[in-house]
């Protein structure tokens, strides 16, 4: 059994898209993140960074419990647990790269830019533009890389592909556009063809039986942007 711990959010989306496509026995574990629950010792204790998502496997290597955090780490974890979308070992190399090109490039950036252009209490020309076109300019190196390749990595669907999925999903609110990758058609194309799969539509609606805070009021700020807080310990 896995235990998941989610918010609706870009990067436990990856995960649950994961989980509906390999049919792994899964529990859902909210944490609100916008009431600091993933500040409290309870959960720092499998995540000690205060991120979702994070699972717990009761049935780990040599069947003891594992705990794994970081998207892309708990991606490559199920991967090899499973034996499913990790590609074939000469692909190994290039799929490391992908993953790791949107779990630092394509997937900081993008929350960056959503921060200041959604949350940040004053709107920062600077940030917004930087943020932005550094934004476009991963999704111009993808749409290249896909111009020929239905794929990311190799000729087959794989935890590069989820991961991808997981921040376009959120490009509208990236970009702030209705059309946000009208610019980009070998992207538009892919991210249409994954979204088609019958695990997104599952993957989607993990979480709708729970309510979670919308409010981003001042307790909101805090339990999310702790940093900015001096004063704060958590």
């Amino acid at each position: 059994m896995i235990r998941f711990y989610f918010h609706p959010t870009p990067n436990p989306a990856k995960v649950a898209l994961f989980l509906e496509e390999s049919g792994l026995e899964y529990e859902v574990c909210p944490v609100d993140t916008s009431k600091g629950e993933q500040h409290l010792p309870a959960f720092r204790s499998i995540n000690p960074n205060g991120k979702v998502p994070a699972i717990v496997d009761t049935d780990g290597p040599g069947g003891t419990e594992a705990r794994v955090f970081d998207s892309s780490a708990i991606l490559l974890y199920l991967a090899d647990k499973t034996q499913r979308f990790a590609g074939t070992p000469a692909e190994r190399p290039e799929l490391l790269s992908w993953l790791f090109f949107i779990s630092s490039g394509l997937g900081p950036f993008s929350g960056q830019a959503v921060h200041f252009q959604h949350a940040a209490p004053e709107k920062i020309p600077y940030a917004i533009n930087r943020y932005r076109r550094e934004i476009e300019r991963h999704y111009r190196v993808l749409d290249e890389h896909l111009s020929k390749r239905e794929y990311i990595v190799g000729s087959d669907y794989s935890i590069v592909d989820m991961s991808a999925w997981g921040w376009l999903e959120r490009a509208p609110r990236v970009l702030a556009t209705e059309e946000p990758l009208a610019a980009f058609p070998n992207l538009r194309r892919f991210f249409d063809a994954i979204s088609a799969r019958p695990a997104v539509a599952r993957a989607r609606a993990v979480g709708r039986d729970f309510t979670f805070k919308r409010e981003m009021d001042e307790a909101a700020r805090r339990a999310l942007f702790p940093s900015n807080y001096a004063e704060t310990t958590l």
